[in-house]
């Protein structure tokens, strides 16, 4: 019963990291980053962003999550202007691959089950 309570605070304050990041006019973030996971601490003070960028460069990716490291005063600033909480925790950004990887597998799947339909061995 009392996860629920640090269960909705991630889930807002996902949500109001994925608009902030969205308004954000910096050219070094990518348009393609999504905020997959917001986990914060028990004691409020360390919130924990996992961030995806389908982006091909991995440059690309990496800039854009040192971006929002470096960015973290103004969005810490704006959390405290969305959200009613007594202490706005700091934000630690970092690089999540899950998207990437599931798109990878895929792709491989895809592939072999044309290279077996090819060879005539689609029996399953």
């Amino acid at each position: 019963m009392g996860y629920t309570r640090y269960d909705r605070i991630n889930e807002e304050i996902r949500k109001a990291l994925s608009e902030i990041v969205r308004g954000m006019k910096d050219p070094r973030i990518s348009p393609l980053t999504t905020v997959m996971r917001a986990e914060v601490t028990n004691d409020l003070k360390l919130c924990r962003v996992q961030i995806s960028v389908y982006d091909e460069d991995d440059a690309a990716r990496r800039e854009t999550v040192a971006q929002l490291n470096r960015a973290e005063g103004f969005i810490a600033r704006e959390i405290g202007r969305r959200m009613d909480l007594r202490h706005i925790p700091t934000f630690e950004f970092r690089l999540d691959d899950s998207i990437e990887y599931s798109v990878r597998i895929s792709e491989i799947l895809n592939r072999l089950s044309a290279e077996r339909k090819e060879n005539g061995n689609d029996n399953e």
